[in-house]
């Protein structure tokens, strides 16, 4: 089984920040997994939310802020005083870490709530300059998204994000044009969602933190977990 490390090392550091992501490349893992909004200035950055309030000492919608203003806050503040003056990156800095490694890396469009116009070219234009465009898989909640990407560029690998099980996943994919599918764990047991697996579709389970979750991901045949704890897990696979 495969782990992916769910916004970098995010049990043990501030999700979506450097050091995060610094942590994650030390691991002998499949990849990892990263979340991309855009600012008022156009520019990538990586967070989940569409707020910087939950995870910054700042207020205020990603959309409405340029880079050089949401640098002026803290990412790590509030996970502990230990990551006191971590910084919200841009995609590109935490692309430039995985640059030398074999890491596959999952970023996810956040369009499903702000629909950022053009983020998916931009997306492409930095994969491709950086030249990991063969180890990048793109997500999103918007399947119009990935029906963007795949039209751009039909070699770069996709998935579909969903909650819950649906009807013939495997005809809506292969409509989608989209190469796998992203699914909450608790989704797995539903009969579609295990007919996809035996159809040989790569099925990737997320968010997984115990052991025994994903032990038993494994023997249903899913493919990947997304884990905050990517060390913890590995331990439970003779990684």
């Amino acid at each position: 089984m495969q782990i992916y490390a769910h916004r970098g090392s995010s049990g043990l550091y501030p999700e979506n920040t450097l050091a995060a992501f610094l942590d994650a490349a030390q691991l002998q893992i499949t990849g990892i997994e990263l979340d991309v909004h855009l600012t008022k200035d156009h520019e990538l950055v990586v967070i989940h939310d569409e707020m910087i309030n939950r995870t910054s000492n700042g207020q205020g919608f990603v959309k409405d802020l340029t880079v050089d203003e949401l640098k002026t806050y803290d990412f790590g503040i509030r996970f502990s005083k230990a990551f006191q003056g971590e910084k919200i990156p841009l995609l590109a800095e935490v692309l430039e870490i995985f640059s030398e490694t074999n890491h596959l890396i999952n970023i996810e469009l956040k369009t499903d709530v702000v629909r950022y116009e053009g983020i998916e070219e931009k997306v492409l234009q930095l994969v491709h300059e950086m030249g990991i465009a063969h180890r990048v898989i793109i997500s999103s909640f918007n399947h119009q998204s990935i029906q963007i990407i795949k039209d751009l560029d039909p070699h770069i690998q996709t998935a579909a994000l969903a909650m819950k099980g649906f009807a013939d996943p495997f005809h809506y994919l292969h409509e989608l044009q989209a190469d796998a599918l992203h699914i909450s764990h608790r989704a797995i047991r539903n009969p579609s969602i295990q007919r996809l697996i035996a159809q040989g579709v790569p099925v990737r389970a997320f968010t997984v933190n115990k052991p025994r979750t994903m032990l038993a991901l494994k023997k249903m045949g899913v493919q990947a977990i997304f884990t905050d704890y990517p060390e913890k897990m590995m331990a439970y696979l003779d990684y």
